[in-house]
């Protein structure tokens, strides 16, 4: 979470602007709160893209099949305005940090328990996503946030607004569509794309959170060699413990129509008893953890409101607007804080 900067802007639709949370391949995402006290994640797109009306049609299409994903497990679509000058999709703000930062910084890799919950939680938030006609396509850590009620998953269905200006597997502006070391084989070999690549996209995730390692490697040697061993070598499970090293090699496997179903997945975790209604049942976290997301909280209210009393309801600083009004935050039911 970073400060506004001087180019940044301070209102997008009826959502003021706290803080910058990130950017990426779609564009700048922003900590905001609406008119109602309602604190919201903003992906503001790049404008480069917006230019682009082929990819503002698919954009539309995928905000609009977002806003029908339900349940528990994932940042629901509040609001968005497609037919801004910079069109922009408001999402719920997640509290807690990202998959890859709870193992990539912060504690390592996860204990088997707390992976098996993991995996109950991500595949209940796949079926959700799937059930709304949508494949997520870039399901990695980053796109995982860890609460203390478990994780969340964000971002789904916008990798496919990016393949509309795609030519053999790059953006025009020369960026992968999807993240190479999360990359299914079919997306690798450019095939169709149906709900088993983000069963291949869950193993790895999974692999990465019991060992801290990425199963296919990194692309420290190059992307190409990266998506090869992808498409053709199995994957280094070394480390994966024992008690769901098969349920991830299952899941990576290269034939999408040999890889487990989501109702599979969840009886394997062991821990589909232990989840309902977006929750753990138990804490599921070792206890660093909790105490460092208890911090995180305190950071949020600290950006929210740094002087202890913040503007009246509704009112927001001067600065450039975004975009132009959308719908308002109506809070309807999706893709979310990071990019």
């Amino acid at each position: 979470m970073e400060k506004l900067g001087s180019g940044d802007p301070h209102q997008i639709g009826a959502y003021r602007l706290l803080a910058r949370l990130g950017a990426g391949g779609m564009g700048h995402v922003y900590l905001a709160r609406s008119g109602r006290g309602r604190t919201v994640a903003v992906k503001l797109v790049r404008e480069e893209l917006a230019a682009q009306e082929e990819f503002r049609e698919r954009f539309r299409q995928e905000v609009q099949a977002a806003r029908r994903v339900g349940g528990y497990w994932t940042a629901p679509v509040l609001d968005a305005d497609t037919e801004a000058a910079v069109p922009w999709v408001a999402t719920g703000y997640v509290a807690g940090p990202s998959l890859q930062q709870v193992v990539g910084h912060d504690h390592g890799a996860l204990p088997e328990r707390t992976v098996r919950i993991l995996a109950a939680g991500l595949a209940h938030a796949l079926k959700d996503i799937h059930a709304a006609g949508i494949v997520h396509r870039d399901l990695k850590p980053s796109n995982v946030l860890v609460t203390i009620d478990g994780p969340r998953v964000i971002d789904f269905g916008i990798a496919r607004a990016l393949e509309t200006v795609t030519d053999g597997g790059l953006t025009r502006t020369g960026a992968l569509v999807g993240s190479p070391g999360f990359m299914a084989p079919e997306q690798v070999r450019g095939d169709r794309i149906t709900p088993a690549c983000d069963v291949f996209c869950l193993g790895s995730v999974l692999a990465y959170a019991a060992t801290g390692a990425l199963p296919f490697g990194t692309a420290n040697s190059g992307v190409h060699a990266l998506m090869f061993r992808i498409a053709q070598e199995e994957p280094d499970l070394d480390g994966v413990p024992e008690g769901i090293a098969d349920l991830v090699r299952d899941c990576l496997r290269k034939d999408p129509a040999a890889r487990p179903s989501l109702d599979r997945v969840l009886e394997r975790t062991g821990a589909d008893d232990t989840v309902a209604d977006g929750r753990a049942l138990d804490p599921w976290l070792p206890s660093a953890l909790v105490a460092q997301l208890g911090r995180h909280a305190v950071r949020l209210l600290e950006t929210e409101d740094p002087q202890g009393a913040g503007p009246a309801e509704g009112a927001g600083p001067s600065g450039p607007p975004a975009g132009r009004q959308g719908s308002g935050p109506g809070e309807s039911p999706g893709p979310g804080p990071t990019p």
